[in-house]
């Protein structure tokens, strides 16, 4: 049996979801929510990039993640950040377990725990799979299992309640060794290379005026990727030929080209999407990489 779990697929029906009602928003700290992993079959594509998910995952299968993949045979826990896309390949057919979802600003309202940002949650380049002993297996079961009970509860700081809770699944993983028999990529620029694309694609497609690219630089990627950028920009000048800010700059305008067609947005507000603060900057830059400038583009398609 062959199952592809596409992760995202889930969050773009995370507000219409029967099984356990909308998404559950904290006041004024994001969204969250916990589900059992029996209950949910997704196989279709995804856009969300807002969510972080940790898994609780019983069940043999393959993990794709990134260039590489493991292959799970026991029970493990899975951080999922929205920069990188991964699938799961199901072979048994009992899939059991949890999952729960979040946004960044529900696990860090005003940034005051500074310690989980170097944590496997958040953390691009790293093994995002932590295999249990039957102890943990115990204890964050547990923890899953009350977070699903708080969640339905009347209790008015529940939300503070589970947030607590996910900090301890947090930190139960980093407390335990990674897992490291992934096939890993046959060089490490390439590796570092592919992870950057990765990061890169993320960004994409902007599905709003209100959208705003995140990452514009390649010292974003390299601080996203914990590498240096002048090992970033070597990884990727060795495989591709091109540095890693005319990659960005190529994607950026692909992207405002697939805009200024096919939407009835500003460029003002098309320029503000992409990273730009002035709509002079966005319009020199689009002139210096293709020659016109984005009214004209947008004017040869009326």
């Amino acid at each position: 049996m062959k199952v592809v779990e596409n992760v995202q697929a889930f969050y773009n029906r995370l507000p219409s979801l029967n099984y356990s009602g909308k998404i559950q928003n904290s006041p004024g700290f994001g969204h969250f929510n916990v589900f059992e992993r029996d209950e949910c079959s997704v196989n279709t594509p995804y856009s969300r990039r807002d969510f972080y998910k940790i898994s609780f995952i019983i069940g043999t299968g393959k993990l794709h993640y990134a260039n590489k993949w493991i292959y799970i045979d026991k029970p493990a826990l899975l951080f999922s950040n929205p920069l990188i896309p991964y699938s799961w390949e199901a072979e048994s057919k009992n899939q059991s377990g949890w999952f729960c979802i979040f946004t960044e600003t529900f696990i860090l309202p005003q940034d005051r725990n500074g310690v989980l940002q170097e944590s496997c949650l958040f953390r691009v380049g790293g093994n995002p799979v932590y295999f249990m002993n039957k102890l943990q297996q115990a204890d964050i079961a547990d923890m899953y299992r009350k977070m699903m009970r708080e969640l339905h509860a009347d209790y008015k700081y529940k939300y503070e309640v589970l947030r607590n809770y996910l900090h301890l699944v947090i930190h139960e993983a980093m407390k335990m060794e990674p897992g490291d028999n992934f096939q890993k990529h046959k060089n490490a620029s390439s590796r570092i290379y592919t992870l950057f694309l990765e990061l890169l694609e993320r960004q994409f497609p902007i599905d709003s005026p209100q959208m705003h690219l995140k990452l514009k630089t390649a010292t974003d990627y390299a601080r996203h990727l914990s590498v240096h950028v002048n090992h970033l920009n070597r990884s990727v000048k060795n495989i591709t030929g091109k540095t890693t800010t005319q990659h960005i700059a190529e994607r950026i305008v692909q992207e405002a080209g697939v805009l200024l067609q096919h939407t009835d947005w500003t460029i003002s507000e098309i320029a503000y999407s992409l990273g730009f603060e002035y709509l002079p900057y966005f319009t020199n830059f689009f002139r210096k990489i293709t020659g016109e400038a984005p009214s004209k583009l947008r004017t040869s398609i009326v």
